[in-house]
């Protein structure tokens, strides 16, 4: 017999009201995951920002926003991605809804590890954003000075800290060496 325990399901207003602890909240399969994050962490957070926001103002290719930005998949889950990239009509789409939350994977996600992320963790997050319209993803490797480069969840690649940051066709003609990002 197997014995199945029903998802948590969370308002958006309950998870607003959250306590501001430093710590980022995150909906995973019904249960809050938090995770503290260092100074380098935020460092390399505003070093990728910093730069790819810059370039998509410039050429008014969408909207680019920080890790407090809560992402709502179709699941239910709720993440907040250290950095996100969204295309002009989606978020235009967002904007015209109201709504709190932005709803679905953003067109280009940041994640930037933590000691404590887990393998499982990061897999499951890929998972989430790709099935919900995510089509480019980075993820930081601090400790390794590596990023590993997904265009699906079939599809990835590492590049280290002598290549650069692709925007490829997400967010056209954006380059990032990553000796930049890695000091």
């Amino acid at each position: 017999m197997t014995l199945h325990v029903a998802k948590r399901i969370w308002s958006d207003e309950e998870l607003l009201a959250l306590p501001k602890d430093g710590y980022d909240h995150e909906l995973i399969d019904g249960e809050i995951v938090m995770s503290p994050a260092g100074s380098e962490h935020g460092a390399i957070i505003m070093r990728i920002g910093g730069p790819l926001f810059t370039f998509v103002m410039a050429h008014k290719l969408g909207e680019v926003v920080d890790g407090q930005t809560g992402c709502r998949m179709a699941t239910g889950d709720l993440l907040s991605p250290d950095v996100s990239f969204v295309i002009n009509n989606r978020w235009k789409t967002h904007r015209a809804n109201a709504e709190t939350f932005f709803h679905g994977g953003p067109d280009l996600v940041v994640e930037v590890l933590s000691p404590d992320d887990t393998p499982t963790i990061v897999a499951r997050k890929m998972e989430l954003y790709f099935n919900n319209g995510t089509r480019l993803a980075w993820v930081v490797h601090p400790r390794k000075r590596a990023v590993d480069v997904y265009r699906s969840l079939e599809q990835r690649r590492t590049v280290n800290a002598s290549a650069s940051l692709d925007g490829e066709e997400i967010v056209p003609g954006f380059t990032l060496p990553l000796v930049n990002v890695f000091l």
